[in-house]
């Protein structure tokens, strides 16, 4: 009974196997035919299918055979929007925007403009990654948006370069404090600033001005004494701008307290530099002292041994 089992399993997988195989035969068969015809209405068919890869090999053999013809603008169309389902997006969005180029006249080209700055949405990566792509799907976007400003897609158009922005700047806030942690003050306070100047809006403000005072008051307190001064009058000024904006923030009593330390910083920079001062003219005094002393005429040797006299 197994035997048979067994038997009957074996013939049912050689028979699948060859079914499949034949399948395949036949589709590499179509391939390597000269009939482009049946090739393009096979592609089609497997598209509509979703068999994408399959029709994808097709179109990749009839683009070039059909160049000029009257179905090269389907067959295009097509073949860009497979190389989109296969989420393909870098090929995809460099066909849609050939199609538009290629066709500024088809009723096609506004929707392959906008599927070109799409795909360069879809392959936006996260924030904390290199933006190169971000800002090059805000370009597109925005062109698609002057090219066709009564478009039904504008609005989503925007919608997707406020997305992309949104992105931007939380890839830019977190620079910011990647600065902060590894303990660059300095450039902490250049680079927050630089966020909210590129973003007046942004989510951040409250917390970007209340980190801004601390990076600079770090920046003061870790400087030399003779930069001090100036550095904690810096970190005073920004916590008074941040106490008139953000009166009931959570942050206000740390920031009083920067500001606290910050003048006391102050007091204690004047105090050293003051010291330092008199020390200096300490040491410049004794210096010239030591100077007289060396330039006196020491007695001659004669004037030690007068019997060296002759």
């Amino acid at each position: 009974m197994f035997k048979k089992q067994l038997s009957l399993f074996s013939g049912l997988l050689i028979v699948l196997i060859v079914a499949f195989t034949g399948c395949k035969s036949k589709f590499e068969k179509l391939k390597a035919s000269n009939d482009n015809a049946r090739k393009y209405k096979e592609a089609i068919r497997y598209y509509n299918k979703k068999d994408y890869g399959k029709a994808l090999e097709l179109f990749e053999i009839l683009v070039p055979r059909y160049r000029g013809q009257e179905q090269a603008e389907d067959l295009y169309y097509y073949y860009a929007y497979t190389n989109y389902k296969m989420r393909d997006y870098t090929s995809a969005r460099y066909h849609f925007k050939t199609f538009a180029d290629t066709y500024p006249s088809s009723t096609r080209s506004e929707e392959c403009r906008f599927m070109a700055a799409y795909c360069y949405y879809l392959d936006s990566p996260i924030f904390s990654l290199d933006q190169e792509n971000t800002s090059k799907a805000i370009e597109a976007l925005q062109l698609f948006i002057n090219l066709y400003p009564k478009s039904d897609r504008v609005a989503e158009a925007s919608k997707l370069i406020q997305n992309l922005r949104d992105k931007l700047e939380d890839k830019s806030y977190a620079n910011s404090k990647l600065y902060l942690t590894i303990g660059d003050y300095q450039a902490a306070v250049i680079s927050f600033n630089n966020t909210l100047r590129d973003y007046p809006d942004t989510k951040y403000a409250e917390e970007i001005e209340y980190l801004i005072v601390k990076a600079q008051y770090l920046f003061a307190n870790n400087s030399y004494e003779t930069k001090q001064e100036e550095r904690y009058t810096s970190a005073i000024e920004f916590a008074d701008e941040f106490i008139e904006k953000f009166a009931q923030s959570k942050y206000i009593k740390t920031v009083q307290d920067y500001k606290k330390d910050s003048e006391a910083g102050i007091v204690h920079a004047k105090n050293w530099m003051t010291q330092a001062t008199l020390n200096m003219k300490a040491a410049k005094k004794a210096a010239e002292k030591d100077s007289v002393n060396s330039q006196s005429t020491p007695p001659s040797v004669k004037d030690k041994n007068p019997e060296l006299v002759n």
